[in-house]
């Protein structure tokens, strides 16, 4: 995410707490735009819950009736955007559950990847990539930005189930790791680890695109 995106999705969050405040009071029109400013987002989280399309926009669905109702409540504590994530991801769980279809694996009990938790050193305290290979760099310049994310949202497809949730909530959405720990209803460390591990393996899978080597 750019310095300009981040600073519009900040703005976007300040004005989600007005917008809050005028559709408790009937604003009609305010919740219109809390749905249009939120929707995609809220979508693709329940695709990594419940992967049938129809069922995912069926759970979208029913997180904004479960907001109508509860809007009334809502007290703003946290951000409107993690509260709206939070119902959406009860009712994910419920709905992938009752139909058998549930993709995540139980986020409380660890990644079930097998693999070893990558070396903690090789980042640094906001998870990002503490030494990035000079090449990296290069190649990163000299392929499309369009190429490259291409390749990596197939990647992230690609991640076990709780890898691939927590990244594209960090990556992609760009939730912050509070918020990811609040919506999923996980330990920071646990949050960092499945993260370090996505990133990792995406990382791995572009420096095998882009022919880098460490």
């Amino acid at each position: 995410m750019s310095a300009a995106e981040h600073t519009g999705a900040s703005h976007r969050l300040d004005d989600d707490a007005a917008l809050v405040d005028r559709a408790r009071s009937g604003d009609q029109g305010a919740f219109g735009q809390l749905v249009d400013r939120h929707h995609p987002a809220l979508l693709r989280l329940a695709r990594h819950f419940v992967r049938d399309p129809a069922r995912a926009e069926d759970v979208a669905q029913d997180a904004w009736l479960a907001v109508i109702c509860g809007l009334a409540r809502f007290e703003g504590r946290a951000k409107f955007r993690t509260w709206l994530m939070q119902i959406l991801a009860n009712r994910a769980r419920t709905r992938a559950a009752r139909d058998h279809r549930l993709v995540l694996t139980n986020l409380h009990e660890g990644d079930s990847s097998g693999e070893v938790a990558v070396d903690h050193h090789r980042f640094d305290r906001r998870g990002m990539w503490s030494e990035p290979p000079l090449q990296w760099r290069d190649a990163e310049l000299a392929l499309g930005n369009q190429q490259l994310v291409a390749v990596a949202l197939e990647a992230i497809q690609a991640l076990p189930p709780n890898q691939r949730l927590v990244v594209t909530m960090r990556d992609v959405e760009g939730l912050d790791s509070s918020e990811v720990c609040s919506i999923l209803a996980i330990t920071e460390t646990h949050q960092r680890v499945l993260l370090h591990r996505a990133r990792a393996r995406l990382r791995a899978q572009l420096e095998v695109h882009l022919g880098v080597t460490r």
